[in-house]
């Protein structure tokens, strides 16, 4: 079973009072063909039997059901709905007078995610965090509704947004904070702490990486330098000009050629405990920096004689 398909399973369980159950079925039928009498498809068994029950509770009507495999032999049934009696009151009663529904339907913050609980049912998906990148969208048909639903959605500051992809509109949110936040307004409490495990191993593991990458990086850096170090220290002796570095400039240059790959703490605590003349990493960088200076004078030199 996909994550989509549990957090539905998960959500089309939960009690809900009569007023959320209204706005939960009309988010629904708007997503759904009412032209000639209702006709409602899902490939979802826990949802098919959630809206036959609120058909059943909220109007005493009792669907006609019919199940069919998918479409292109998918190995999903087709769970279909059809209503043909008091439609009209039902319509009514559902706030459905255009492309977005009457404002008594989300009157609330409780009927508001109710009604936000059905359109997900009905509309939507969502990755598994596991597997694939982080992403829950709403494939719907119409701009305005859409425009309503991106506003719905970022009342509870979900920062959705809406993309036209071919003839349809889908509104979606691509951070993972956020799905966590929307699947505690629709009520998945399993699939949120699912949700969050997932989220917070993945946020760990990559912070590892960035700190094993910029650990590797910081490494690369000290043997890149310490090879111009040693370059420098081969190019004075080449022009006999090592004799006029200072004994201590001359103690530091030695323990750089004898160790290329140390850091200038790593060369201070060497010549340290070698020496029993204690040197901080900044003496060493200074003594490093005057041989360098020096080294640069005698490229320059070599650069005009030639």
């Amino acid at each position: 079973m996909s994550f989509t398909a549990t957090v539905k399973d998960e959500v089309s369980k939960l009690d809900v009072s009569e007023t959320e159950k209204i706005s939960e079925l009309s988010a629904i039928v708007q997503n759904n063909d009412y032209s000639d009498g209702i006709k409602v498809v899902t490939e979802n068994n826990s949802v098919a039997r959630l809206i036959y029950s609120l058909f059943k509770d909220l109007f005493n009507v009792y669907p006609k059901v019919s199940v069919r495999r998918g479409y292109n032999y998918s190995k999903n049934m087709l769970y279909t709905l059809e209503v043909k009696s008091k439609v009209s009151d039902i319509l009514k009663s559902l706030g459905m007078d255009g492309n977005v529904p009457d404002n008594f339907i989300y009157a609330d913050e409780d009927l508001l995610m109710a009604y936000l609980k059905g359109l997900f049912l009905i509309k939507a998906s969502v990755n598994d965090p596991k597997t694939s990148r982080y992403h829950l969208e709403f494939n719907l048909d119409n701009l305005e509704y859409a425009q309503f639903v991106q506003k719905s959605l970022n009342y509870f500051h979900l920062n959705s947004k809406i993309l036209h992809r071919e003839h349809r509109y889908v509104v979606y949110i691509k951070e993972a904070e956020k799905i966590g936040d929307f699947l505690r307004i629709i009520g998945a409490v399993k699939a949120v702490l699912y949700y969050e495990d997932i989220r917070i191993y993945r946020d760990h593991k990559n912070m590892t990486n960035r700190l094993n990458n910029c650990e590797q990086a910081n490494v690369d850096k000290i043997i890149e330098t310490a090879n111009e170090q040693v370059k420098d220290i081969e190019l004075l002796k080449e022009m006999d000009v090592y004799d006029l570095l200072s004994d201590k400039e001359k103690e530091v240059s030695e323990y750089r050629v004898k160790y290329p790959d140390a850091s200038l703490v790593e060369l201070s605590q060497i010549i340290s405990m070698e020496t029993g003349n204690k040197i901080t990493k900044s003496g060493v960088y200074h003594r490093l920096n005057k041989i360098r200076q020096l080294a640069v004078k005698m490229k320059e030199k070599k650069k005009s004689e030639n």
